[in-house]
């Protein structure tokens, strides 16, 4: 699930999925953080969902992907859109 908060010419985009699903370690990766596994893990909420933000320029389009422990690469089931490999956001 993704959530987003307009700040300004910034967007924050915060990352959501369950706390048990996929097991283990997840992080967010994509062409914000230049790819780079385990920049921004998703960490426990009181919600019982486990999640990370990130702050990104407004009006802008992003790939990424979440990867979880065991080199498991999956989808945002509601991002925007797909470009065959990556999830897409639009800020």
């Amino acid at each position: 699930m993704l959530e987003r908060k307009q700040v300004k010419d910034r967007v924050r985009v915060t990352f959501v999925l369950p706390a048990e699903a996929p097991p283990g370690a997840v992080s967010v990766v994509g062409d914000f953080n230049e790819w780079r596994p385990g920049a921004h893990p998703l960490e426990p909420r009181r919600d019982g969902m486990r999640a990370v933000t990130v702050v990104l320029p407004a009006k802008g389009v992003h790939s990424f992907r979440y990867l979880a422990d065991g080199d498991h690469w999956f989808d945002e089931d509601q991002a925007d859109g797909h470009d065959g490999t990556n999830s897409r956001l639009h800020t």
